[in-house]
């Protein structure tokens, strides 16, 4: 997941869509912020498990891979084509009860495909907006951008990395991780403001997507669909957003051996997923069997 929300176009929550633990994901969101305390106990457990395999990742992506994603952006972005391509497929069948029959509900997949490609031309250069000096202006501004990265960053086919874009601030977000990690406190601010903003986002928008995908599951599962479809453009169009802008994939940039990688990762997801299911079913009519 934090491989996935490190880039942009990409979304971590597809990720979990793929892993079949997003609606266990966006739950235990909102039972930490509940009043069963079994409830709570349980989800902050899966939370911390969760939260520090995104860490370690986020930390990998941004030691590591963000020379990478520089150096090679068109392969970076072919493999991630390639997975979202085969991922669409996947949650057609997993949400197959959802959407079958309710075709009406396409509207909502055209209004997803408007949304994410609609973010990515908002703001499709790599300038970074001036966070050299932070005042209360500025503060308020990574506030604000914080609370719509998160609440985009756990919405599969949205990236959060695309919101941070759109208010100018990957480069300065992505450098200042960096440079904090080299014990260099002169984003501190930056990163705290961006810290509260993602917080606040995820006490007002995390119970709205709960409630959505209780109540409007088809609409929704509709709109994530488009969504996904749309984060393809964004991939796209995801070198023009680098520090140093290049140009948008092409054919001749496009690298065909990064594509069936990632497409084969996806595959590689659901077999691993599949095999994991097999062996609690049977875990579970042993217990039965047991009793």
């Amino acid at each position: 997941m934090a491989l996935a929300d490190s880039v942009p176009g990409v979304s971590g929550g597809t990720i979990a869509f793929l892993l079949g633990f997003y609606d266990s994901f966006i739950n235990s969101l909102n039972d930490i912020m509940g009043r069963d305390n079994a409830k709570r106990k349980k989800a902050f457990f899966f939370l911390i498990k969760l939260g520090i395999g995104w860490v370690i990742g986020m930390l990998l992506a941004v030691s590591v891979l963000a020379n990478v994603f520089e150096s090679g952006i068109y392969k970076v972005s072919s493999l991630f084509l390639g997975f979202i391509i085969l991922a669409i497929p996947v949650m057609i069948m997993e949400e197959k009860e959802s959407i079958k029959g309710k075709y009406y509900n396409i509207v909502w997949a055209v209004i997803g495909i408007a949304i994410v490609v609609g973010i990515s031309l908002i703001n499709p250069s790599g300038s970074g907006a001036d966070v050299s000096h932070m005042n209360i202006g500025t503060v308020i501004f990574v506030v604000l951008a914080g609370m719509c990265a998160i609440s985009a960053m756990v919405l599969p086919g949205i990236s959060g990395s695309t919101i941070l874009l759109t208010f100018g601030l990957y480069m300065p977000v992505i450098t200042g991780i960096k440079e904090f990690l080299h014990l260099n406190f002169e984003y501190f601010g930056l990163l705290c403001s961006l810290g509260i903003g993602i917080i606040l986002g995820v006490f007002v928008t995390l119970r709205l997507i709960k409630k959505a995908l209780e109540k409007f599951r088809s609409q929704t599962i509709y709109c994530v669909i488009g969504m996904m479809i749309g984060s393809l453009y964004a991939i796209v169009i995801g070198p023009t957003t680098l520090k140093e802008p290049k140009d948008p994939m092409s054919f001749g940039t496009f690298s065909i051996v990064f594509f069936i990688i990632g497409a084969a990762i996806v595959f590689g997801i659901q077999v691993a997923k599949s095999v994991y299911d097999k062996k609690q079913l049977a875990k579970a009519e042993e217990k039965i069997e047991e009793e």
